[in-house]
């Protein structure tokens, strides 16, 4: 079982990221539930605007992009600002878009059979929002998200500390996410791409 937790912190290393504490709160249960985990922190890499598997040279994106297709389980961690997901978020689903011209030796597409989630910070609402967006995104491309497959901390409308600088909140955001990752494992145990049919081709349609 490999899962990919992409962390769309805008901090790059080595500052610390509120988003990437929640996320190995949900990283910590994958691990008791066997699952081998890599951590990517975007903002690192160059990863270049557009809609493609590789965008050029200089562009970090197909390594990232190989190793979620070699994951069983994808989870999008990012925090909130403005209300919406952050822009490495949204680059990222963007770069997915590649995925829908990619299909198995089936004809099904390649994120059948893979399991999403979703970790949200920020002291601001929108969470909903955002785990909203981005398992619409996922879903178009084929991943399976499965009940209770997100946590997200925030403390409510305005400033406030963040997740590393308070207690406050945690128990709940904690909890959820534990239960998020027992539900991303039950289920990416229970498919793979065959659980799905065969979709039809334009050809018989």
């Amino acid at each position: 079982m490999r899962a990919v937790i992409l962390n769309c912190t805008l901090k790059p290393s080595p500052q610390t990221s509120s988003t990437e504490a929640l996320a190995r709160v949900v990283m910590a249960e994958l691990e008791k539930g066997g699952a081998e985990i890599e951590l990517i922190r975007l903002v690192d890499l160059n990863i270049r605007p557009g809609v493609s598997a590789d965008e050029g040279e200089g562009d970090d994106w197909p390594t990232v992009d190989q190793k979620l297709k070699a994951a069983d389980i994808v989870i999008f961690a990012t925090p909130t600002w403005l209300g919406q997901m952050s822009s490495v978020a949204l680059r990222a689903l963007e770069r997915l878009d590649a995925w829908f011209s990619e299909t198995d030796d089936t004809g099904r597409p390649i994120a059948f059979g893979k399991v999403a989630g979703v970790v949200v910070t920020g002291n601001e609402d929108g969470a909903h929002n955002i785990v909203a967006t981005i398992c619409q995104g996922l879903i178009d491309m084929g991943f399976t998200i499965p009940g209770q497959s997100w946590t997200y901390w925030h403390l409510g409308p305005g400033p406030g500390p963040d997740y590393v600088e308070t207690d406050e909140g945690h128990d709940y955001s904690d909890r959820v996410g534990r239960n998020a990752a027992r539900n991303l494992i039950a289920v990416a145990r229970a498919i793979n791409a065959d659980t799905y049919p065969v979709p039809e081709s334009a050809e018989e349609a």
